[in-house]
Parts: structure tokens; sequence; C-alpha cells
């Protein structure tokens, strides 16, 4: 399967939205949205695309998963990494994060559900560590979550994770990626 990797557009507000409802639904059935179908569909529109560095991954030229990311201060936060349900576990996700983090600042930080299993051994693997959870009483959804970072040094030498080969790519790279930004 040839994926993909490209900024999203205003025209794929529909399509990330059905990814982002269709994942929730199939993977995060206990962390149920407060928000009416018709408001999501209006945020990824109007706040995520417009707020957000968003890239989609394409297979046949249609988006079957994104990632949106965005910075605060000196962190990088990965606020979103959404696949179709049946593009999981394909290395979509793996593509989208190695992408995000080859141009991100670190440190690079995300919040997961305490509960979704599968997403922390996914981070895990990608070199993220836990550094606080909570009992869910910041979120949306009211679900104890998970604090995760992933902090790279300069030097590769001594990098503050186990993500060596990120690290390495970093340091060769040391390069930000500045993505088309939407007109307002």
């Amino acid at each position: 399967m040839i994926v993909a990797l490209r900024d999203a557009r205003p025209e794929d507000a529909t399509r990330i939205a059905d990814i982002f409802l269709a994942s929730r639904a199939a993977f995060l059935p206990y962390a149920r949205s407060p928000h009416p179908e018709a408001s999501v569909r209006a945020w990824v529109r109007d706040i995520l695309l417009q707020h957000e560095t968003v890239t989609v991954a394409l297979t046949a030229d249609e988006p079957v998963g994104f990632l949106a990311m965005h910075h605060v201060e000196q962190t990088t936060w990965i606020s979103q990494l959404y696949l179709d349900p049946p593009f999981v576990g394909q290395g979509i996700g793996s593509r989208l994060l190695a992408h995000a983090l080859a141009g991100a600042s670190p440190p690079i930080r995300l919040y997961t559900f305490q509960r979704n299993a599968a997403a922390h051994r996914f981070y895990e693997r990608n070199g993220f560590s836990p550094i606080q959870c909570t009992d869910g009483a910041a979120n949306e959804e009211r679900c104890p979550d998970v604090l995760d970072e992933l902090e790279i040094q300069a030097d590769i030498a001594a990098p503050t994770c186990r993500h060596r080969q990120f690290a390495k790519r970093y340091n060769e790279r040391n390069v930000r990626h500045e993505p088309a930004r939407l007109p307002s």
C-alpha cells in the first residue's frame, strides 16, 4: 500500500472529521465526546484546521489518518493522532508520528487516556515516557489520562529518551517543518 503525507487542506475537513469520529467510536468507547457530531465537524473545520499544523496520510488520494500539533511556549504538543479503523496496524500512524517528530522542537508532549493501552504501547515504542497521570477532571471526557513526553537533547550521545533514531535524525537535520498556513 502506498501512503503519502501532506499538509491538510480545507477540503479535507469532512474526511478528517469522519476519521476522528470513526476512530473514537471504535477504540475509545469509554471516552464519549460531550459534543454532538455537528459540533465536532465544525471544530475540525473552524478550529483544528485553522489553528494547528495538521498532516494527513493518504492512500489512493483519500485521507486515512491525520496528526495535529501546535506549540505553546517552548513545548510542541501532539493534540490528535487518529486513523480510520481499517488502516490501524499498517504503519501509517508511525509514519505520521515520524514526520511530525522530524519537524518538531523538543520537548514534545501529548495526552492519552489511561485505558488506551494500545496508544501507550505505540508511544512508548516511539520513545515517549509518562510524566504525569491525572484523574481526567481537566479533560472534556472526564476520563483519567496520562501526560507523555519525548525530550531530545542536542547531543545524541545523551538523549533524554530511548528514541535514539529520532535523536540522530533530529541532530542531522536540525530543521523545522514549517507547513503552509491556511488563510484566515
